[in-house]
């Protein structure tokens, strides 16, 4: 792909994220609500205009981060005003499954593509080039995004057809957050039993670093049983046994303490089906 790139949307992640594009062949449009955000990207060469439709007017792709449905609906909205027949539009924010497919139901007529390309990766990701994004559309679409992706993205997954990419980034935020409130349990009962929080913080993240953290059992094509033959049955058996244990051994920490753990009483009910080998 050689023809133009848009960017509409500079806030935490989108301006790094643009920021490896202002070198881009074909060269690099962007728009932001806030005028003064497009300014570092004219100071490298990149064009700043005022609305989408002035973007969808000389854009081939055009990337959408922005902060939430409502906000996608209008910038699409604009982008269809002058869209030509062939632009792929690619929404980076995170919305509902719905709105995505809406979207490309409404922009099909005109010719005009959407693809939902949720990032993973955070603000660091985006300035890195390392970011994962979470792609659901047509693939001849998919396809020509793939390049200016791949200046801000270290993986670009299709996971299917539009809302498909939005649906696979909802569960990976559901596993983020749900962590994030068992770690604050966690940090309750270590802050009863007098440990210093901050160097248990920084236990956690290094080795998180070395095990993969939450998402080092999410290897299985399938959340069923795991068949007795499993290759991977007797790791996950031995992982299932020793967080039993400590479970309990945590639940009964918390009952000398006083602190009530309910979402740790409830990972104990439900560790075996995580793992897939039962309770």
């Amino acid at each position: 792909m050689t023809g133009a790139v848009g960017f509409i949307g500079l806030g935490n992640i989108g301006a790094p994220m643009a920021s490896h594009l202002v070198d881009w062949p074909g060269g690099l449009l962007v728009c932001d609500v806030q005028a003064e955000a497009t300014e570092p990207f004219v100071a490298r060469g990149a064009r700043a205009v005022a609305t989408p439709a002035e973007v969808a007017a000389e854009a081939d792709v055009i990337s959408v981060m922005v902060r939430d449905d409502a906000q996608v609906e209008d910038v699409v909205a604009g982008i269809l005003a002058t869209g030509r027949s062939g632009l792929v539009v690619a929404v980076h924010s995170t919305i509902a499954p719905g709105t995505a497919e809406r979207l490309a139901e409404r922009a099909a007529p005109a010719g005009v593509a959407v693809v939902d390309a949720a990032v993973s990766g955070g603000p660091t990701g985006a300035a890195e080039g390392k970011l994962a994004v979470l792609v659901g559309g047509e693939a001849a679409a998919v396809d020509r995004c793939r390049e200016p992706f791949g200046r801000w993205a270290a993986r670009i997954e299709h996971f299917g057809p539009v809302g498909a990419g939005t649906r696979a980034k909802l569960a990976r935020n559901l596993a983020t957050y749900v962590s994030y409130a068992a770690v604050g349990e966690a940090l309750l009962l270590a802050e009863a039993a007098g440990v210093d929080l901050v160097r248990l913080g920084e236990v956690m993240r290094y080795t998180d670093g070395l095990t993969g953290g939450p998402g080092a059992i999410a290897v299985r094509a399938t959340t069923g049983p795991m068949a007795e033959d499993d290759p991977m049955r007797p790791f996950f058996v031995h992982g299932y046994e020793l967080g039993e244990k400590d479970l309990h051994l945590a639940l009964a920490l918390g009952e000398e303490l006083a602190v009530d753990l309910p979402l740790t009483k409830r990972a104990l009910g439900q560790l075996g089906d995580a793992f897939g080998v039962g309770s």
